[in-house]
């Protein structure tokens, strides 16, 4: 179920750039002066970069104004830009969030094998977050990972709770799937 209204489009701009409070000011007051609303947005630091995702709505006419000038502010303050016209956001009634936490030692192929269990159990992905580091008294480097998902109506949750353990035991990944919650109550 989407909250849109009829004549309202949106917009997808990601962004990359050295500086993240410029990058995000820069953007989202690109987006005011041309009429635009942020309905939602990321962002995220790696390494001396910091990219940032918005969706933005607005009339047709608002987003290709919006569209046309992107490249010349882009240019101006030295970031990299990509912009792609995209649909509401569609609320799923039936569909049940969970998020899987994951820690382990460090591999290269860990997140590709969480990504592939969840495609196997035809499980929608929503959001992916992960960070390795250095284990403070072994200097071994870790990982952790935070995978929002979407469970389909009539998922067995007690099945997959034990699927996902089992894998994660044979992977030797610290790991739990539970409801999720909003953050903010």
């Amino acid at each position: 179920m989407s909250t849109s209204h009829p004549r309202e489009q949106f917009l997808l701009i990601s962004a990359l750039g050295p500086n993240p409070m410029e990058l995000t000011s820069v953007l989202c007051r690109t987006c005011v002066d041309n009429r635009c609303s942020v309905i939602s947005s990321r962002l995220t630091r790696h390494g001396e970069f910091s990219a940032v995702v918005l969706q933005v709505a607005g009339s047709w006419d608002a987003l290709a104004r919006l569209e046309g000038g992107l490249p010349a502010i882009a240019k101006r303050h030295g970031f990299t830009l990509s912009v792609t016209r995209s649909n509401a956001h569609v609320t799923r009634a039936q569909a049940l969030p969970y998020v899987a936490y994951v820690s382990a030692v460090y591999r290269p192929d860990i997140l590709n094998e969480l990504c592939q269990f969840f495609i196997d159990h035809n499980i929608e992905l929503e959001n992916l977050t992960c960070d390795t580091y250095q284990a403070p008294h072994t200097n071994t480097s870790m990982l952790n990972a935070t995978i929002t998902v979407t469970l389909p109506a009539g998922t067995q949750i007690s099945w997959l709770r034990d699927q996902f353990l089992d894998f994660a035991d044979a992977l030797n990944l610290d790991a739990l799937i539970e409801p999720w919650r909003p953050q903010h109550p």
